[in-house]
């Protein structure tokens, strides 16, 4: 089975009608089916964050995703540990070359340790990483 990371600009994207990112998202999911979907515990609070202030529904909708991903047996959620925490800061004192967040860069390393290749994401860090940007290409 093919994997492919989710990352927060996906999930916020599919919540949020307004969203820039809305209708490439919503008709990407489909053909994600057979697709394993590997998201984290960071990327989840980035959404829940990026929601917060967007009112009732939204933030209802947040936790009402949250609570669907973890029953879901076609996505795994990675968890936040100390380790992951402690090996996202080294790569992130390490190329200060780049303005990734500590996020992407626990992203970043999901990804490499997973094998996988393609982030449902339009977030440029992961392009930079050498990553496909599902959410960047053409329909």
């Amino acid at each position: 089975m093919k994997n492919a990371f989710a990352d927060a600009d996906y999930w916020i994207a599919l919540l949020n009608p307004l969203d820039q990112l809305h209708g490439k998202a919503c008709s990407i999911s489909p053909r994600l089916r057979g697709v394993r979907i590997i998201t984290s515990e960071m990327v989840l609070v980035e959404v829940l964050a990026g929601l917060a202030s967007k009112g009732h529904v939204l933030r209802q909708a947040a936790v009402k995703l949250v609570e669907q991903l973890r029953s879901n047996a076609n996505v795994t959620i990675v968890p936040q540990t100390s380790i992951q925490f402690q090996e996202a800061l080294k790569l992130y004192k390490d190329r200060q070359d780049k303005d990734w967040s500590l996020t992407d860069c626990a992203s970043i390393l999901v990804m490499q340790e997973e094998g996988i290749s393609e982030a449902l994401s339009y977030d440029k860090h992961f392009w930079q990483a050498g990553f496909t940007l599902l959410l960047r290409e053409e329909t």
